[in-house]
C-alpha cells in the first residue's frame, strides 16, 4: 500500500499488526515519507521509539528523507545528533542521506562539515554535496 501511495490503507495495515519490528516501523516511515507526508513521518518516528523500537541505518536514511523541506529542518538536526550518538554519522549510506538532507534544506554549512568528516567518498556522496551547491547557487564550491 505504501509504495502505491496509499499511506492511510497502509497505516490501517500496520495499526493491526501484532508484532511490529524496526522493519515494519521503517517501512510505514517510509511510505509516510515518500508519500510527502513528512510529519507524519517523524510522528511514527518518534512513537517507534517510544514503544523501544531502536532505529538501525536504514531507518535514519528514511526519516532524513522526510526532513528534505524548511519546514522539518530542526527535527532534522534532532535526528542527526541521534545518529552521531549511535556513532552512524561516518558511515557511508548514513552520511550521505544526512548531507543530502542539509542541502536541500540550505544549510550547506552542516552539510560540507558533514560531507569533510566522511573517511570515505562515493561518487553518490559527491554528487549529493555537488548537488547541494548547485542547487543554492553556489556553483564555484
Amino acid at each position: 500500500y505504501g509504495k502505491c501511495g496509499s499511506v492511510e490503507d497502509a497505516r490501517k495495515v500496520f495499526d493491526k499488526m501484532a508484532v511490529r519490528n524496526v522493519v515494519s516501523w521503517t517501512v510505514m516511515i517510509a511510505a509516510c515519507a515518500q508519500s510527502g507526508r513528512s510529519k507524519l513521518a517523524l510522528q511514527i518516528f518518534r512513537q517507534m521509539q517510544l514503544e523501544g523500537v531502536v532505529p538501525n541505518k536504514i531507518t535514519f536514511v528514511t526519516i532524513l528523507n522526510a526532513c528534505l523541506c524548511p519546514t522539518v529542518s530542526a527535527e532534522g538536526r534532532l535526528i542527526h545528533a541521534h545518529i552521531i550518538a549511535r556513532g552512524l554519522e561516518s558511515n557511508i549510506v548514513v552520511g550521505t542521506a544526512i548531507v543530502n538532507m542539509y542541502g536541500k534544506c540550505g544549510n550547506l554549512e552542516n552539510a560540507r562539515s558533514v560531507f569533510d568528516k566522511m573517511p570515505d567518498r562515493d561518487v553518490v556522496l559527491w554528487t549529493a554535496m555537488i548537488g547541494a551547491y548547485a542547487q543554492h547557487a553556489h556553483g564555484k564550491e
